[in-house]
């Protein structure tokens, strides 16, 4: 088959981010298939494309908005109300609706789209919904602004956050609808978008990369390891109460090292606590730790992070939030969502660790099941292009006009 991937920042050669780990995630599996794909999508400045597909840019942007001066916010949001879109659409915005069609007629015949994430698919809907496609949800991202809304710390951030969240809640509800299937990376979005959709929703199981990770020979240098961008909102709801609630009842002895971008560090009591902030090599940050905290406690979809600590076969405590998406927990987590609890099991498994006992299994195991059930979900859904693929070659395309959303 020959399939565009629709994406808002393209798969890259060194994915970081959880976003770029599963949009690299999903190409891997396509192309281990032996489908050929093209990718329509941005570049986040600095980075490189992703080998062995045919990368069709619509230049560079970043996106995130940790990164964006206040100028930059401003002009998104405005373009957000004169475009009467979302503000995650209205980034979009820096190329036409003409150039998109373009690109997708160069590249016809095609069997259908995979429209990774709701951004783009969303800001130029009346070019891509004249074609069979399958939805890739990475979060039921409506409800994720809805709960933004609700922690919001003023009135403007409460109504910008509703606002969003009106429009991704339309935006999903029509990706989902026009699909022929819909691949999310937890169960529970597979439920978050209707019964209408629900017999062509499945879940898409992920691995942070498509050969099993070489766990890094490293020394331990903290009992306690955490990684992650701190300044996306959900994981700083994770941050935040694991400082506030667990760390309390830590012992004072205990290393705690955080790494990863964060936006003003909070101010902490205890020695022991670190904020060390970007690490050159994530995999041995982690593996340096003794015991790594999982700690999500907002949001929607599967922690990206939670997942390499599997494949590392690290041992861990995690919330579950952050068990999301991920059918078998290995043995050496322990779930719990009390505080107090969490703190208890920590120290535990870090005394153990201090005594001589790794309590680390071997990861390759959990990756390899990950990844046979993603390709078993994709064989099960992509004939359902071909199906439909007919039937979109003589419908007739939408009139195209440069400028944005019609």
């Amino acid at each position: 088959m020959h399939l565009v991937l629709v994406s808002s920042l393209v798969p890259v050669d060194n994915p970081a981010s959880g976003f770029d780990i599963a949009n690299r995630a999903v190409l891997d599996g396509l192309l281990a298939l032996g489908h050929r794909v093209s990718v329509i999508g941005f570049l986040q400045p600095g980075r490189r494309p992703a080998p062995d597909c045919e990368m069709h840019l619509l230049g560079e942007l970043e996106v995130t908005n940790a990164k964006a001066g206040r100028l930059q916010k401003l002009s998104w949001l405005a373009t957000a109300f004169l475009n009467r879109t979302s503000v995650s659409s209205a980034k979009m915005l820096g190329v036409s609706a003409g150039r998109i069609q373009s690109i997708l007629d160069g590249l016809a015949p095609f069997d259908g789209l995979v429209l990774n994430s709701v951004q783009l698919p969303a800001a130029f809907a009346q070019v891509f919904r004249s074609y069979p496609s399958i939805y890739v949800a990475h979060n039921v991202e409506a409800d994720s602004a809805l709960e933004n809304a609700e922690r919001a710390k003023g009135l403007l951030e409460r109504f910008l956050f509703r606002r969003e969240a009106l429009y991704l809640e339309r935006y999903e509800q029509q990706l989902a609808q026009n699909a022929v299937g819909l691949w999310t990376f937890a169960e529970a979005d597979r439920l978050g978008f209707g019964r209408a959709v629900y017999d062509r929703a499945f879940v898409l199981p992920l691995v942070t990369g498509w050969d099993a990770p070489i766990v890094p020979d490293v020394q331990r240098q903290h009992d306690l390891g955490l990684i992650g961008t701190w300044s996306w909102r959900p994981n700083r709801l994770g941050l935040d109460w694991f400082l506030d609630q667990v760390v309390p009842h830590l012992p004072q002895d205990m290393s705690i090292a955080i790494a990863g971008q964060l936006d003003g560090a909070p101010v902490v009591s205890h020695p022991g606590i670190r904020f060390v902030g970007r690490v050159p090599d994530a995999r041995a940050f982690v593996a340096a730790s003794a015991v790594v905290p999982l700690i999500s406690r907002g949001g929607t979809g599967v922690q990206l992070k939670s997942i390499e600590t599997f494949e590392l076969g690290m041992p861990s405590v995690a919330t579950q939030a952050s068990l999301r998406g991920i059918e078998t927990i290995p043995e050496n987590c322990t779930p719990t969502d009390d505080p107090r609890e969490f703190a208890r099991l920590l120290v535990e498994k870090v005394a153990h660790a201090r005594a001589g006992l790794s309590q680390r299994l071997d990861g390759a195991a959990f990756h390899r099941t990950q990844k046979a059930r993603m390709m078993q979900v994709m064989l099960d859904v992509l004939p359902g292009l071909a199906a439909n693929d007919a039937s979109a070659q003589v419908r007739p395309r939408l009139k195209v006009h440069d400028g944005g959303r019609s």
